[in-house]
């Protein structure tokens, strides 16, 4: 444990004394802002037309459904281009200055290397996230929200985003190129993202599966505040997944 928190804070430290992790996390709190009060603005138009329309029974709009969920479905779609741009350093970096060698034959193990790095991932979406739960915390703050359903929601979010984070270093730790790792990445989670697309026009097992595989279909009963075992199962296998392949990279590139 203690050189799992020691490469852990190292990548952190070196996160936060580059650009990176600044950019990235005010990017994503500003493209969130803006779709945020452009949900609450959307909602708000809603709102005053049920108003006029409601004797003639006009439904009255879902504040959960409209602006949260809408929220966090946007906050998923931002993370598929930003994650990767977290990621894709954070081995593929170390291999072309050469410190990965002086890593790998110091005294620990690769699974400690793999885990320390994604716990530093780890920290910095968690941390991410958290900020970007102002908003959602205004309308609790002004609104009346349903509880559950957001902190569900939020939950899947970040399930969702850490499963992302290891599909990214996995990706990364297969180069030695950033670039290479970003656009990989990024085209990986683009095709996980969209993969149930099909899922209609197959139909049958075959749609099934593409259902099961996709992140976004996992992800949807815990935003509308059904937490679902099958869902929570599926993300961890999703990072176990993602740091297995980082590790089975890394062993590789050691005994070369």
């Amino acid at each position: 444990m203690r050189n799992i928190l020691a490469i852990c804070k190292r990548e952190l430290l070196s996160f936060f004394v580059s650009p990176i992790a600044y950019f990235v996390i005010t990017g994503f709190m500003l493209l969130v802002g803006f779709f945020f009060f452009n949900y609450l603005a959307f909602f708000a138009r809603m709102y005053e037309m049920s108003q006029v329309m409601a004797f003639r029974g006009g439904q009255i709009p879902n504040l959960n459904q409209t602006v949260i969920e809408g929220l966090y479905q946007t906050m998923l779609v931002i993370l598929v281009f930003l994650i990767p741009l977290l990621t894709m350093r954070i081995v593929a970096e170390e291999k072309r200055r050469g410190t990965f060698e002086l890593l790998i034959t110091s005294p620990v193990t690769v699974s400690e290397i793999v885990l320390g790095k994604f716990l530093s991932l780890a920290v910095i979406v968690v941390v991410m996230l958290s900020l970007s739960g102002i908003f959602p915390l205004l309308l609790v703050v002004y609104g009346s929200p349903e509880i559950p359903p957001m902190v569900s929601g939020f939950v899947g979010v970040v399930l969702c985003a850490l499963g992302f984070a290891s599909v990214g270093m996995a990706v990364s730790s297969f180069t030695e190129n950033q670039i290479v790792a970003g656009v990989s990445s990024m085209v990986t989670l683009l095709l996980l993202y969209v993969i149930q697309a099909p899922a209609e026009s197959l139909g049958g097992v075959a749609a099934e599966v593409l259902r099961y595989l996709s992140p976004i279909e996992q992800v949807q009963n815990l935003l509308r505040g059904v937490i679902s075992l099958q869902s929570v199962a599926y993300f961890v296998s999703f990072i176990t997944l993602g740091l297995f392949l980082s590790q089975r990279a890394l062993e590789a590139h050691r005994w070369r």
